[in-house]
C-alpha cells in the first residue's frame, strides 16, 4: 500500500493487498458467516473437510451452504450424490439442495456432462467464482463454506479480495513438506487480513480394525506443534476411514456418522 493511500479503492488503479474490493452477495441472499476452506496444495482433503463441516453444521441445527470455488476440480456434488443441474429465474441462479437441505453451487451443476473439462484461464475462473457469490440466491444461510482452489495464486487471491470471508480453515496432511506449505497459506491469510480459524490434518492416521491401535503411517503428527506455532486454537484430525470414503464415493456423505470435525465446528461457531 502506498504511503499516500487515501483508502478510496473505487477510484484507485493500484492492485495492492489492502485494497477493499469486497462484493455484495445477491440482494435476495441472506448469509451470516462465510468460512473459506483452503490448502496450500491439492489432494489433501479440502473438499472432504468442506463437506464434513457443512454436514456437521446442518446436524447442529444451522442452515449451511457450500460454494464450490474449485472450478476446474469440482468434487462436492459427487460426495452429496447430486446429479440434477442448477436452475435459475430472471432474478438469479438457484443453488441445488442436498438431501438434508444443504444449499450447494458448483461448476458441475452447470456443465452438460460431469466429466467435461473447464479449460479456462485464471481471470475467467475467478469471474465464475464471483458470480457464484453475486448471482446465486442463497436462502437464510447461517454458515457458508467456500471450497477454495488450492494454492496461493490468482484465483484464491481474487476470492480473498472479493468475498467477505469471516475466516479460513486450513487443511493439510502430516508430511513435513506440507507443514511448510501450511505456513504459506497462513502468511497469505495474514497479508490479506483474514483470520485463520482452524487447522485440519487429513490422512492423519489409520486405526487397526482388529486391535484399535493407532498407526501414523506418514509419521508422527505435527498438528499440535504447527497449530501452536501459528496461534491456531481449533484443530481436527481426519484419519483414513474406509466407511467415510465409501460414503463419499456413493454420494452419501450426509449419512456418515463420524465426529472428526465436531469440536472444530464448535470452535467456529463461537468465533
Amino acid at each position: 500500500m502506498s504511503e499516500n493511500c487515501t483508502h478510496d479503492c473505487g477510484s484507485c488503479s493500484k492492485d495492492c493487498a489492502d485494497r477493499d474490493m469486497k462484493k455484495a452477495p445477491h440482494e435476495l441472499s441472506k448469509i451470516k458467516k462465510v468460512i473459506g476452506v483452503v490448502s496450500g496444495k491439492g489432494g489433501v482433503g479440502k473438499s472432504l473437510t468442506t463437506a464434513l463441516l457443512a454436514v456437521t453444521a446442518q446436524r447442529n441445527g444451522f442452515k449451511s451452504a457450500i460454494l464450490d470455488a474449485d472450478i476446474t476440480g469440482p468434487s462436492v456434488p459427487k460426495m452429496f450424490g447430486i446429479t440434477e443441474k442448477a436452475t435459475g429465474t430472471e432474478l438469479g441462479i438457484l443453488p441445488v439442495m442436498s438431501k438434508t437441505g444443504i444449499e450447494i453451487m458448483s461448476m458441475n451443476l452447470l456443465l452438460e456432462g460431469d466429466t467435461d473439462p473447464v479449460i479456462w484461464r485464471g481471470p475467467v475462473i475467478a469471474g465464475a467464482v464471483l458470480q457464484f457469490w453475486t448471482d446465486v440466491i442463497w436462502n437464510d444461510v447461517d454458515f457458508m463454506f467456500v471450497d477454495m482452489p488450492p494454492g496461493t495464486g490468482d484465483v484464491p487471491l481474487s476470492i480473498y479480495q472479493s468475498v467477505p470471508l469471516d475466516g479460513i480453515v486450513i487443511v493439510t496432511s502430516p508430511q513435513e513438506l506440507v507443514s511448510m506449505i501450511v505456513e504459506k497459506a497462513v502468511k497469505m491469510a495474514e497479508k490479506l487480513n483474514v483470520p485463520v480459524l482452524g487447522l485440519v490434518e487429513n490422512m492423519s492416521y489409520v486405526k487397526c480394525p482388529d486391535c484399535g491401535k493407532i498407526i501414523e503411517i506418514f509419521g508422527k503428527s505435527r498438528l499440535g506443534e504447527v497449530a501452536k506455532e501459528h496461534g491456531i486454537v481449533n484443530t481436527a484430525k481426519i484419519p483414513f476411514d474406509a466407511s467415510l470414503a465409501s460414503c463419499c464415493d456413493k454420494g452419501l456423505v450426509e449419512l456418515f456418522e463420524g465426529d472428526y470435525v465436531n469440536k472444530l465446528f464448535e470452535g467456529l461457531e463461537k468465533n
